[in-house]
This record gives C-alpha cells, sequence and structure tokens, in this order.
C-alpha cells in the first residue's frame, strides 16, 4: 500500500483509494473526450470537403467565432484556448 501512497500522494489508505477510483475515472472520460474530439474530426473533414467541392473555402472563420464563443461562454477565458486547440486538429492551421 506504501507504493499506492506514493503514487497518489494521499496520507491515507482511504484518500489513496478516493485517488485511485477519481482517477480510473478521468482516464475514462480522457478517452471519451478523445473519441468525440475524433469524431468531430471526422465530420469537420466532411464540411470542409463539402464546402471546397462546391467552389467555397476551407475553413468558415465566421463560424470559428461562433464555436470560440461557445467554448468561452461555457468554460472561461480558458475555453477559448481549448476551442482553439480543437479547431486546430479538426481544420489545420491556417
Amino acid at each position: 500500500m506504501t507504493e499506492v501512497l506514493d503514487r497518489t500522494g494521499a496520507r491515507t489508505e482511504d484518500a489513496a483509494q478516493v485517488i485511485t477510483g477519481a482517477r480510473e475515472r478521468i482516464d475514462a472520460l480522457d478517452d471519451r473526450i478523445i473519441g468525440l474530439i475524433q469524431e468531430r474530426m471526422a465530420v469537420s473533414a466532411v464540411i470542409q470537403e463539402s464546402r471546397i467541392a462546391s467552389g467555397g473555402r476551407r475553413v468558415s472563420l465566421a463560424r470559428e467565432m461562433d464555436v470560440l464563443s461557445h467554448y468561452r461562454d461555457a468554460l472561461g477565458r480558458p475555453g477559448t484556448a481549448l476551442a482553439m486547440t480543437v479547431l486546430e486538429l479538426c481544420r489545420g492551421r491556417v
């Protein structure tokens, strides 16, 4: 159990168990987030292909501003940085 206490930084076995369980949940949530981002990337590729095929631009800056606002409104200022990362993953650097 000393190893678990060392890995978690907890000072008691009860706290170590709570931390270990919560970390497992975070790992599962991260896996879901990654899956959702990969799904978003695929949907974004369909949109980009359709837009380009119709003679439009690959990226809609107005739409990206809407996405940035949505993330900022939901998550505060750090949401903007997160949205920029998501947009970069989905459309590449502009």
